[in-house]
């Protein structure tokens, strides 16, 4: 073979090597150009914080709940929100045939249960004369058996002093002692029959007497009537007063929670705002948002035209009868702090516990009550080496808009894909967002 041929294989086989590694890297990059692009971030230690930042504003004065009995019917309702009044003025008058149904009720209960005391008194007088005079006639008994046994034990000792003077007189007479002998037995036999008698006597005496077991009905009824008796008293009450229900307190009413035709709940009725004391900044919380403020939190306040925040406290919180599942929130204001209308916004940060994996809430994906993330995995692949999502399921433990406490099987070398520029599922290629 000529030097000339082997140049030309040479140079034939090293552009067959060129033209194949071109096409290994064209395949690549088209196949790697179809892939999802993903960003990826690893699991941290947080604080998971929650923060609850709300806008309300001041309202007037102290607000007191005016609470009446639950479940009675509302006839006539006097005021309405706005209005001022004073002490000892109606509010909304109850009517007076429902009351008298409920109270004729409660006092019937009441009756029913008296009855049942009573016949349980009088059982147990019955059952103490019974036993008076069963304990009498047991004594009455044990006297006679007495006496009727000390009368054969006295026959039978006179029987041995006349036996015993026979033989004296007689001599040494067999058939006087032999009388002599048995008269001795019948003596013995008597006293002997006489204690077995007496003990049986004393102890059916003893029985009689004897305390029976306590039978805690009678007390359990008399608790119980002594509840029905604490629940009449208030409908009473109201009866006395001919259905009219008064304000405990001069103000202004802020809050109406009942309305004409109506029954009153076991909540406030209306809350009534004392003009004579500083006042109150009120908002409104989503049911998210009541997790991470309760009654007596500590809270900041920053009203509008001030540079600085004041720590305060929840000193009210109840949900709102206008927006079901949201919560109203009122805060009693220092004296001289703000005045009414002035708007504001509170403001409170929970940290709560550390949190050993941690990821951005992007990278939790959720299918029903099911969450999950995907974790980068690198396997051998037709054209090399490859990177691949994995699902892997976890449990949602705290979450905030920036970071989501997780429990699963990740560790800290776990790469968690945050975001990507496809959809991706799980065993898919991707390719990393840094290559």
């Amino acid at each position: 073979m000529s030097g000339n041929r082997k140049k030309k294989i040479v140079a034939g086989f090293f552009i067959f090597l060129v033209f194949m590694w071109l096409c290994t890297v064209i395949s690549k990059s088209i196949y790697a150009s179809k892939l999802p692009i993903v960003s990826t971030e690893s699991i941290e230690q947080k604080y998971v914080e929650h923060i609850v930042k709300v806008d309300g504003i001041v309202i007037a004065g102290e607000k007191s709940p005016v609470t009446a009995i639950s479940g009675l019917r509302v006839e006539h309702l006097s005021v309405q929100v706005g209005d001022s009044v004073e002490e000892g003025d109606v509010l909304f008058t109850i009517d007076m045939e429902d009351l008298t149904d409920i109270i004729e009720e409660k006092e019937a209960a009441i009756s029913k249960l008296q009855a049942q005391i009573d016949t349980v008194l009088q059982n147990e007088e019955l059952a103490r004369q019974k036993k008076e005079l069963e304990e009498q006639r047991a004594r009455e008994d044990y006297d006679a058996l007495a006496r009727r046994e000390d009368t054969l034990v006295g026959r039978g000792a006179e029987e041995v002093n006349q036996a015993e003077k026979d033989l004296e007189n007689a001599g040494d007479d067999e058939a006087l002692q032999d009388a002599l002998q048995q008269a001795a037995y019948a003596e013995a036999d008597a006293k002997w029959q006489r204690e077995t008698a007496m003990r049986d006597a004393e102890r059916r005496v003893e029985d009689i007497i004897a305390p029976e077991s306590e039978d805690s009905t009678l007390e359990v009824n008399r608790l119980e009537l002594a509840g029905l008796q604490e629940d009449l008293a208030p409908y009473l009450d109201i009866r006395e007063e001919e259905g009219r229900i008064l304000s405990p307190m001069s103000g202004i009413i802020t809050d109406i929670y009942v309305s004409t035709g109506g029954r009153t709940s076991d909540s406030a009725v209306l809350l009534l705002a004392d003009d004579s004391v500083p006042c109150q900044f009120k908002t409104t919380l989503t049911q998210e948002q009541k997790k991470y403020v309760g009654l007596n939190d500590e809270v900041s306040l920053k009203l509008d035209g001030s540079s600085k925040e004041k720590e305060a406290t929840v000193d009210y919180l109840s949900e709102s009868s206008t927006m079901p599942g949201n919560y109203e929130v009122y805060i009693n204001l220092p004296e001289g702090m703000g005045v009414p209308g002035l708007s504001g916004t509170m403001s409170r940060a929970e940290s709560g516990e550390k949190h050993y994996c941690c990821v951005t809430p992007a990278a939790v994906h959720e299918e029903g009550s099911r969450h999950y993330v995907y974790v980068v995995k690198e396997r051998d692949g037709i054209l090399g080496k490859e990177y691949y999502a994995e699902q892997v399921n976890v449990m949602v433990l705290d979450e905030n808009e920036n970071w989501a406490a997780l429990e699963g099987a990740l560790n800290d070398d776990s790469v968690i894909i945050s975001s990507s520029t496809k959809e991706v599922k799980n065993g898919d290629v991707v390719r990393l967002s840094e290559e």
